[in-house]
């Protein structure tokens, strides 16, 4: 082993101590980026995809420039623009341009990392096309910039979303490599539940169980579109934790337990689950439907233990 696959081997066991579970997924991206390749992880939200990223790039030490994809994304806006006062006053200069965030990454060596990727308009993404195969741009008024070496593009976007999103052309395909990020297995979404609430304790323990459980469901339920994230069985937890404490609840044997989880269910989870269009039902109704289930159904797996 060479002393750069060395360096490259520690640097991502030091990064892997920042994440839970994502262990093939982080070697895989930084196998990637240490390559000298731009890549688009393509996954559902809550995936762990921007974590992946900072770690990343807090570990060499460089910066994480985050972009929105959305239609109000133009060309001007990623790319940059001179600084209409100062145009009026002196003209246009290298000095009265105001740098986007392409450059900002190019300059400084940066990931520019936009989210959502797809739904960029279509001439916005063939901006990067230069900057992504030749590794500098040219601007008008300004010049040639290059990049510097750890710039890289990091894309994201959302399989189950196709509601205002744009094609991607061929040529953005070719110069993507491209990793799919799935949602984690049931025992690592509880440990990270676990780290982000603080929860402990019988009762802690049990909500972490029930909130994942029932998070995880809204993925499987027939009339829901896309469920929710990680993101959801945290706040469920949250909450839970809050209304324990407001209605005296100890413990998770107490009869009140379940109407608080399912109180905390409606909460957290109402906004985050997508029904489809065809299904006659709402996400309330869907989440009543997921905790009877649990609850009710098959009371032994809620059960401790």
């Amino acid at each position: 082993m060479t002393t750069s696959e060395r360096d490259l081997a520690a640097s991502r066991e030091r990064i892997a101590a920042h994440l839970v579970g994502r262990e093939r997924e982080l070697e895989l991206t930084l196998a990637a980026v240490a390559a000298g390749r731009d890549i688009v992880l393509e996954g559902p939200p809550g995936t762990s995809k921007t974590t992946i990223l900072t770690a990343i790039t807090a570990e060499w030490g460089i910066p994480l420039v985050f972009v929105e994809g959305n239609a109000d994304l133009t060309p001007a806006k990623l790319v940059g623009h001179h600084n209409p006062a100062r145009v009026l006053r002196e003209d246009y200069s290298a000095e009265n341009f105001v740098e986007g965030p392409l450059v900002e990454a190019m300059r400084t060596g940066g990931f520019l990392y936009i989210e959502e990727f797809n739904r960029a308009p279509e001439d916005t993404l063939n901006t990067l096309l230069t900057a992504m195969a030749d590794r500098s741009l040219t601007v008008p008024r300004v010049g040639r910039i290059v990049a510097e070496p750890t710039f890289r593009v990091i894309a994201s976007m959302n399989p189950y979303d196709n509601v205002g999103t744009t094609r991607l052309s061929t040529s953005v395909h070719d110069r993507l490599n491209r990793l799919a990020v799935d949602y984690q297995d049931a025992e690592a979404e509880e440990r990270i539940v676990a780290l982000r609430t603080g929860a402990t304790g019988s009762l802690g323990r049990r909500l972490i169980a029930d909130a994942v459980a029932v998070t995880r469901a809204t993925r499987r339920h027939p009339d829901v579109r896309q469920g929710s994230s990680v993101r959801g069985a945290i706040d469920c937890t949250l909450v839970g934790l809050q209304l324990a404490e407001l209605r005296g609840l100890v413990a998770p044997e107490d009869e009140a337990y379940p109407p608080a989880v399912f109180d905390a269910m409606l909460v957290a989870l109402s906004g985050r689950i997508h029904v489809d269009e065809a299904a006659e039902t709402t996400p309330e109704r869907v989440l009543r439907e997921i905790w009877e289930d649990r609850f009710i159904l098959e009371p032994h797996a809620a059960a401790p233990g």
